[in-house]
């Protein structure tokens, strides 16, 4: 008997995230041997009147095939993937792998020729911009060792914070959202960390399940030139296979002049993937109040409750500051006092102090408005 917690989050993404329509195409694209919810999902959309079309993946499949790829082999695999997200209306990605460094020792090269020749046209550019689409994880043995937890613990866990009542979250988010589109300085302040840059005429985005679950933030961008000083960020993360630690950036005029990390030559490869990767592509709040510690998951870490995220790379159309790059990375510093605290000030004023929204029409993010 299928758990019912599945049956609800797979009702949850058909339904409320990916709005499948009669007539949809949708693909379905599984990364692991998960089956319960795919299934499911198959029969959601398909209850719906979509189309389900169906990917799996096995990541050591795909190291085997990136160490042995060509420009000529990562221009054919582009293309055909293209085609096909070109012919989708949503796309449901499930993230289930047995393990997160799975790709950590394949080549720099052949992972940037990958990202440049095969994600960044086929998922930035076209799945991002052109389908109705939601990501997600699931919980498997890998993830609960990440977490630190149990298996069972963990799941419960998961479920809690993928079920979340997104729709009260998301009505929760209006005033920071206003505040936002208003301001014109940021500035955030905590241990390691003084950084100061302009969200003027950029807009903001609310972010309650609709693309990532779990969800929870509200995102901006800095106006590209905008950036000065320094950010010490307190999370570690997993890009490309390996696990950094202890990043720290230093801006001038938008761009990253130093960076330092427990990789500091392979942290700086990554930036000099192209200009752009230099510059910020996204400054977002995170206030999910079930995810409290980082676990090397992007899509759990950069919600964490009194967190946010600066990330180098692409900026997204809808908050659109002009910044162009194949990387896109999310990189989170928490400012809870049990992580060193922080301020942030828009237009001089404080907003939030150690974690909490301490704005009354900002109260409702903090975590017993959202539980």
């Amino acid at each position: 008997m299928r758990d019912p917690r599945i049956q609800k989050l797979a009702a949850n993404l058909a339904g409320y995230s990916v709005n499948v329509q009669p007539g949809d195409n949708v693909l379905i694209e599984m990364i692991g041997s998960e089956r319960d919810l795919l299934n499911a999902l198959i029969e959601e959309v398909a209850q719906r009147g979509g189309r389900p079309f169906v990917e799996i993946e096995d990541r050591s499949v795909t190291r085997a095939l990136l160490h042995n790829a060509t420009p000529e082999m990562i221009e054919t695999w582009a293309a055909y993937d293209l085609e096909r997200m070109k012919r989708m209306d949503g796309y449901i990605g499930i993230r289930a792998g047995a393990n997160v460094n799975e790709l950590a020792d394949v080549p720099a090269e052949k992972m940037k020729l990958y990202d440049r020749g095969h994600r960044h046209p086929v998922h930035l550019e076209q799945r991002v911009k052109h389908t109705k689409w939601v990501v997600l994880r699931y919980p498997n043995d890998a993830m609960a060792q990440l977490a630190n937890m149990s298996t069972e613990a963990f799941e419960d866990f998961y479920f809690d914070v993928c079920n979340l009542d997104y729709a009260k979250m998301d009505n929760a988010m209006d005033p920071l959202k206003a505040l936002m589109e208003r301001t014109d300085k940021v500035r955030i302040v905590g241990p390691g960390t003084d950084l100061r840059f302009s969200i003027k005429g950029i807009g903001a985005k609310k972010c309650s399940g609709e693309r990532n679950i779990p969800d929870g933030e509200v995102y901006s961008c800095p106006v590209r030139d905008s950036v000065n000083g320094t950010l010490s960020y307190n999370t570690p993360s997993v890009y490309n296979g390996f696990a950094f630690e202890n990043i720290r950036f230093t801006f001038e005029n938008g761009k990253i002049v130093e960076a330092t990390a427990n990789d500091t030559d392979r942290l700086n490869a990554v930036l000099d993937s192209d200009e752009g990767a230099r510059y910020i592509g996204e400054f977002s709040l995170g206030f999910n109040p079930f995810i409290l510690h980082p676990m090397k998951d992007t899509l759990f870490d950069e919600k964490i409750a009194g967190s946010l995220h600066f990330t180098p790379g692409q900026a997204y159309e809808d908050c659109d500051n002009g910044n162009r790059s194949s990387v896109h990375w999310d990189l989170v510093l928490i400012q809870r006092p049990d992580y060193g605290g922080g301020e942030i000030y828009f237009d001089d004023v404080l907003i939030r102090k150690n974690g909490l929204f301490v704005l009354p029409e900002l109260e409702g993010l903090n975590p017993d408005g959202l539980k």
